[in-house]
């Protein structure tokens, strides 16, 4: 079995090592419950790389993503359900048919009718199968989301039939409230009324990035980037004076972290 562009290779590596007797022990014990952990770890990867721009690194972690549609494809063909090509066929097709403006002759001339014309036609779909649609606006938004993700499409599902902010302003000013309901908490002795209130306050910054067109999930992962350079920097300066940040004092590394700020923003 040799290495090859062609995605039949895959499909044969994958039903190789699912078969009883030659094929792999591990790969033969798992099924769908135990795959999908780790098809959301790969996708998590390649987020990875791409918020740290390494390209090397995307064209492995979509290999390893691709794996997995090919694991999960495989587990239902062993079943009678469905194939991969059945996969590639559904996919294709819903493409074609949500993208009238490219191949037919439907308007889409911009990104926001586009995205219209993608809701009704998935609403139309839905209605074909006979389909329940789920009842009220927030209905169809996943659990297993990342939290800072599902809050944004709940704001947004909720923006839709005017139960919004109509300005960004106007959300920091609900922010503050609920920096403000914190403090209140503070003082008393149960804590965890403080937490549900940081849960509040951090629904809130979302709807801001929301606001200003942001990917929550994404600036946050660009400053817990921010956070580490900021560190190792700290961490540099104290090893050249022969320290660790457990011998140094708080205010010394809060000086370092300035410094580290202030070279970021001079371009150093």
């Amino acid at each position: 079995m040799k290495p090859s562009r062609d995605i039949a290779r895959l499909i044969e590596i994958m039903a190789a090592l699912r078969t009883p007797g030659s094929g792999c022990p591990w790969d033969l014990e798992q099924t769908f419950q135990t795959i999908a952990p780790y098809t959301l770890e790969e996708a998590y990867e390649v987020a990875d790389a791409i918020a740290r721009g390494n390209l090397d690194d995307l064209k492995d972690e979509l290999g390893d993503l691709l794996l997995q549609v090919a694991f999960h494809a495989r587990l239902a063909e062993e079943q009678g359900a469905f194939a991969f090509g059945d996969v590639v066929e559904t996919v294709t097709s819903k493409l074609v048919r949500r993208h009238p403006h490219v191949f037919a002759d439907a308007e889409g001339k911009t990104a926001k009718a586009v995205e219209s014309l993608w809701e009704r036609i998935k609403a139309e779909e839905k209605a074909e199968r006979g389909a329940v649609a789920p009842a009220g606006a927030l209905a169809g938004v996943p659990l297993a989301l990342p939290a800072l993700t599902r809050a944004l499409k709940l704001q947004d599902k909720a923006g839709r039939v005017g139960f919004d902010w109509n300005y960004p302003r106007a959300v920091l000013a609900k922010i503050r409230e609920e920096a403000g309901e914190i403090e209140a908490e503070l003082d008393g002795p149960n804590h965890a009324r403080a937490a549900a209130e940081v849960g509040d306050l951090l629904f809130a910054v979302v709807n801001l990035a929301r606001h200003l067109g942001a990917d929550p999930e994404g600036i946050l992962r660009a400053a817990n980037l921010k956070f580490e350079h900021r560190f190792a920097a700290i961490e540099r300066a104290l090893a050249a004076r022969g320290k660790t940040p457990k011998d140094a004092t708080l205010a010394e590394m809060d000086s370092l972290w300035d410094e580290a700020k202030a070279t970021e923003k001079s371009g150093s």
